[in-house]
């Protein structure tokens, strides 16, 4: 979950195969040139996605020659390579020898191949003939001809099943290396992995790195403008340091954040840390930092100053912690030490400037490295290298500005391009005087790109600052206004080139961020239009959207998809939120909330839900029905043990009676069952009241036709039939939730489900089949990032382990799992386990010493570990086997 250096230790015998998370799929790279053979490309990612694989593409801007980089870096993290090739070789580059298409397949030796020809080809290009010919001496490549695209994706498709299914065989070879399960997070603070190298900061980060290890300083603010590479330079620092802090190394980007109040949730966000709306956040996160030797970097702190106290707090709450914050300015609290970030070398300009001498400056370097990825053969020449010191030095060796200057020289030559840059330098001087000097460079210095786009290109460009965090081609294209003509994708490819928005890799979508320096500017300048608010709202409407839609999707089949969706989405779903909490159209906020509520719900943001829904309760306004419903329900439901009798029984029996008046059945009926369950957590249950609330939740669900909701209550009679000591009539209700998930293809409600069909299986005296349906639960937990869901599981196996006196396995299972509870704050929320009573026998028998040593232990495990431990390697073979022979 960190971006640290994990020491996994192997499992005996065989460990089970990797569980991959929505966006950790298999990749599948596909090769092909962007002249031709457009439907092929559709039909092979349609294939790719049909097996669930992520196709890696270069559909975005079909640009015919991406950046070796680009594909380079793409390549790194695919594992299949597929070739499709007809009759185009494609373009060479100059001082290139081979095509990018050629060049693709010489830098994947090491991935499986596979190759597909069209047929017939009138005209084949000789290069490519080559190329095919060279591919079919060796034998690392699967080879076949096709003829329409229908038929392309048919092959594709089989042959990637067998490639899998053949890869799988050959991990269950007793040889086989063990695997460890990787276990989905929707939040973490893995620091970033930039395509580019750090330039000309080698003596920064030495010194950075020795105060941190060495020097120990706990709190190092590195500050300087914006755009002088403060943010970069701490993420290679961070990556750096990570095996000196094995707590994990985290990253908190506060480029969204401009409410002090909220740093909290950023901080709790990066370390996974579920805000459950069951206590006070900050005590989660201090609870879950206080014995960790951790590193938090924390980036763009200046627009949050008032937070500095909380940063002191959490380092006097935590001795072990250490910060690395990046702020234009100091944050001024106790303990902090100052590294200032200053622009990077400059080339001297003499009367006999060489290109050796200008090219040894940090400055020309960056330039340099920055111009060759838009412009290959870019070479500093006795002819241009003095413009290119002049650049250096007009930019003042401000990092951004260079980048964005760079950006430019595939269609302006040095000379051109310094000359332009005097020219509107010139012209900008005059503003923003109160900006500090280099401040005033970069500003003036994207003011000056801007310049160069057309009206249209700039438009767009004002408008995408709406975005918080990053967006979607799609989210571009509802929300941005453009004049008739050009599309959002055309416009948004000049953009990225300009190096004004930058496109990144989530899956199978288009993802696109802008640097906080170029969204602030952005957002001023809509604003100058006087387009801020009109913006605002279409950004907010587009995600109410997205929300009806995300409603329908997220109880089925592509739960798990529209879970990674969400997740990248976050900081939007916040801001449009906000927009309609701020705007006071809070049945607009109560909609969006309760959309989304499985979302908030898996991914732990159910208190953040809860805080919003508490300010449209307290508004003072009148309120539609459905709405005070609906935020009745939020604030009542998420916590229904705490305050039953006070705020609970009577928010949630309101609730129940506005949805009714407003005949919304499923509504109605999630309010009846949290009423029953807060009925149960009495200290004295009242069991006809809540079973009678329960039967009628049951029925409004059936006759809404919501088999979630209905899988959900089975799971809560069946709870009540436990306390009856009822195990046949729990077994009933269990199995029938169960079946009911399976139908809708529900992960999450068939995680819960079985593990309460593990818990009373194993009561009823049948581990072997409690241990399958934990096993299941737990797997699916795992690749769902359901983190609550992975705690319940270890506590089966807890359970499990008991049931056979392994005093030490149920130890170190149940350490892993009360640690990842204080890690990620689940450890107030109200327990649906059994395990306690499970382990009560062994602290009161002889081996009770063995089992706090192993619990000891088990705190020291890492999430995949405790995983791979409680999963048993026959059953995930088994498991593994059948969905392979399913999926073929």
């Amino acid at each position: 979950m960190a971006a640290r250096t994990d020491t996994r230790s192997e499992a005996e015998g065989l460990a089970p195969p990797v569980i991959r998370t929505p966006d950790q799929r298999l990749r599948i790279f596909v090769s092909s040139t962007l002249r031709e053979l457009a439907p092929e490309r559709r039909s092979a990612r349609a294939a790719i996605e049909r097996l669930h694989l992520a196709p890696v593409m270069f559909e975005l801007g079909a640009r015919p020659h991406p950046p070796r980089e680009l594909y380079r870096a793409y390549l790194q993290q695919s594992h299949v390579f597929v070739g499709l090739y007809w009759e185009r070789y494609g373009w060479v580059a100059p001082g290139e020898a081979v095509s990018g298409l050629e060049d693709e397949y010489n830098l994947a030796p090491t991935l499986p191949k596979l190759i597909y020809i069209k047929e017939p080809a009138e005209s084949r290009d000789a290069g490519l003939t080559a190329l095919l010919a060279r591919i079919r001496d060796t034998d690392n490549a699967s080879f076949k001809y096709f003829s329409t695209p229908e038929e392309l994706g048919e092959l594709i498709e089989a042959d990637l099943a067998t490639m899998l299914a053949e890869t799988f065989e050959r991990s269950l070879e007793p040889a086989a290396p063990a695997k460890s399960i990787e276990v989905a997070a929707e939040e973490t603070g893995v620091l970033p992995h930039p395509l580019s190298e750090l330039v000309g900061r080698e003596r920064e980060v030495d010194s950075l790195v020795t105060a941190l290890t060495r020097e120990r300083g706990r709190l190092l603010t590195l500050t300087g403008p914006g755009g002088i590479g403060k943010s970069r330079l701490a993420i290679d620092v961070g990556n750096r340091v990570g095996t000196d802090f094995p707590g994990g190394v985290w990253f908190v980007d506060l480029s969204t954040v401009y409410d002090a109040a909220l740093v909290p949730t950023a901080i709790a966000q990066s370390l996974g840390v579920r805000n459950a709306g069951d206590g006070p956040l900050m005590d989660k996160i201090t609870t879950a930092l206080a014995n960790r030797k951790a590193l938090l970097v924390i980036d763009n702190f200046e627009q949050v100053l008032d937070a500095a106290t909380t940063l002191s707090a959490l380092l006097a709450a935590a001795p072990e912690l250490t910060m690395l914050v990046t702020s234009r300015t100091l944050l001024r609290v106790s303990g902090e030490r100052t590294f200032e970030v200053g622009p990077l070398g400059l080339p001297a300009l003499t009367r006999r400037t060489d290109v050796a001498s200008v090219l040894a400056s940090a400055s020309a370097a960056l330039f340099v490295e920055r111009a060759r990825a838009v412009k290959p053969d870019f070479e500093v020449t006795a002819e241009n290298v003095e413009d290119v010191a002049r650049i250096c030095i007009a930019l003042e060796g401000v990092p951004l500005a260079l980048e964005l200057a760079a950006a430019r020289i595939r269609i302006l030559p040095p000379a051109t391009l310094i000359d332009r840059l005097d020219r509107g330098l010139a012209l900008l001087a005059g503003g923003a005087r109160d900006l500090p000097a280099r401040q005033q460079t970069l500003r003036s210095t994207i003011e000056w790109s801007t310049q160069l786009l057309r009206e249209d290109e700039l438009l767009l460009l004002e408008q995408l600052g709406i975005f918080a965090g990053g967006f979607s081609l799609e989210a571009a294209e509802d929300v941005c206004v453009t004049p008739s003509g050009p599309r959002v994708l055309d416009l948004l490819e000049t953009l990225v080139d300009s190096s004004l928005v930058r496109q990144q890799d989530r899956g199978e979508r288009p993802f696109f961020t802008i640097l906080a320096t170029v969204r602030e500017y952005a957002l001023e300048k809509l604003a100058d239009r006087g387009q801020l608010e009109e913006a605002g709202r279409r950004h907010a409407n587009y995600y109410l959207r997205e929300s009806r839609h995300a409603k329908r999707m997220l109880d089925g089949s592509r739960q798990a998809d529209w879970v990674a969706r969400l997740a990248d989405e976050r900081d939007n779903l916040r801001a449009a939120e906000r927009f309609w909490l701020d705007h006071r159209e809070w049945a607009s906020a109560a909609e969006f909330a309760w959309n989304l509520y499985l979302y908030w719900w898996i991914g732990g943001h159910l208190g953040e839900v809860r805080v919003w829904m508490d300010e449209v309760l307290e508004s003072g306004d009148e309120l539609p029905d459905l709405t005070r419903a609906q935020a009745l329900y939020f604030t009542g439901a998420i916590t229904f043990w705490q305050d039953r009798e006070e705020r609970i029984v009577p928010g949630l029996t309101e609730s129940a009676r506005l949805f009714h008046a407003q005949h919304d059945r499923s509504g109605e009926a999630f309010a009846l069952v949290s009423l029953a369950l807060a009925v149960l957590s009495a200290p004295e249950p009242d069991m006809a009241v809540a079973e009678a609330d329960l039967e009628k939740g049951v029925d409004l669900f059936r006759q809404a036709g919501d088999r979630w909701g209905e899988a959900m209550a089975f799971v809560t009679r069946g709870r009540v039939a436990l306390m009856r000591q009822d195990l046949d009539g729990a077994l009933a209700c269990f199995t029938e939730s169960l079946a009911l998930t399976k139908l809708q293809r529900d992960d999450l409600g068939t995680a819960i489900a079985l593990h309460h069909l593990g818990w009373v299986n194993l009561l009823r005296g049948d581990p072997a089949t409690a241990s399958a349906a934990f096993d299941e639960s737990l797997a699916i937990s795992a690749r769902l990032g359901h983190v609550e869901g992975v705690a319940y599981g270890l506590e089966g196996f807890v359970g499990i382990a008991a049931a056979s006196q392994d005093a030490d396995r149920a130890g170190r299972l149940l350490g892993a799992s009360e640690s990842l509870r204080q890690q990620t704050g689940l450890y107030n929320a109200r327990s649906f386990s059994f395990h306690e009573q499970a382990v009560q026998p062994i602290i009161d028998g002889p081996a009770a010493a063995v089992f706090e040593r192993a619990r000891a232990e088990g705190h020291d495990l890492s999430l995949e570990e405790a995983v791979s431990l409680a999963l048993p390697a026959a059953v995930v073979r088994q498991r593994a086997r059948t969905n392979m022979v399913d999926a073929n």
